[in-house]
Order: structure tokens, then sequence, then C-alpha cells
């Protein structure tokens, strides 16, 4: 089952163009959590050399989104989410670990920390919570007799 799950959030993943236009990786993947990585590099960064808040708010979403589309079962958006930022992101890499903390059959709501790492260990820049919810996939409709 792990593998097929690992298979099944990777495949989601690499459907996403802006996660890979800013080079992120979904590096593990559980029943309802997800780790995303991101290396900082210039492009990223704002004026004081700090990644930018918006691609530590893009981990925090893609992250709760995971964790509680695993949780559900399927695909998932986010209905909402409110993030804290600690301190700026200064760091080789940005870790957001997520995880579902209560799931229900159509909404899962969801934690994530995002860390930077550095030479002295991983230090703790933001934290974000949300919900998210089930996606129905609807059948198409035929095409209109015309």
């Amino acid at each position: 089952m792990t593998h097929d799950l690992t298979e099944f959030a990777h495949s989601i993943f690499d459907a996403q163009p802006f996660s890979r236009f800013l080079g992120a990786e979904l590096t593990a993947v559980g029943p309802d959590s997800a780790e995303i990585r991101i290396k900082n590099r210039p492009e990223l960064q704002q004026q004081h050399g700090y990644l930018h808040g918006g691609v530590v708010s893009y981990l925090a979403d893609n992250a709760l989104t995971f964790a509680g589309g695993l949780a559900l079962g399927g695909d998932a958006l986010t209905a909402e989410y409110k993030i804290n930022y600690a301190r700026p992101a200064v760091g080789e890499v940005i870790i957001a670990r997520a995880t579902a903390a209560v799931t229900t059959r159509r909404q899962a709501v969801c934690q994530v920390s995002i860390h930077a790492v550095k030479d002295d260990g991983e230090q703790l820049v933001a934290m974000a919570q949300g919900t998210i919810i089930a996606v129905e996939r609807r059948t198409p409709e035929p095409p209109a007799a015309g």
C-alpha cells in the first residue's frame, strides 16, 4: 500500500507546473502526512536575502493539501489556511512537514511546520493550519446534440 500511496502522491505532484517551476520536491508521504522541500536560491529570495514569504506560503499550502488529500483518500483542495511566520527563512533548504490532525468524510484539518536547514541544524520559521476538502469527481457530461 505504501508504494501505491507514494506513486499516487508523486503522480499528482509531478502534474503541478508551479511546483516544477519552483524546483520543489515531494520527499516523503504517509497515509495522512507529506513533506515538501525546496532549495533556497537567489531567485526565490526577497530584497533582504530571505526566502520570499510567498514561497514559504506555497510550501505551507501544498504540504497541507497533500497531507489532507492523502488522509481523505484522493483529490483535494485547500478551503482555507492561516500561516504564522516566526522568523526569516534563511538556510540551504526549506522543509514543510504536514499532517492531518482531524479527518472526516469530506474534510481534513491539517497542520504544517516549516523549517530552514542550516549547517547547525533546523530552525522553525513558520507554522500553518488549514482545512482541506475532498474534491468530488464529476462524470463528464455528454456533448450537446447539435
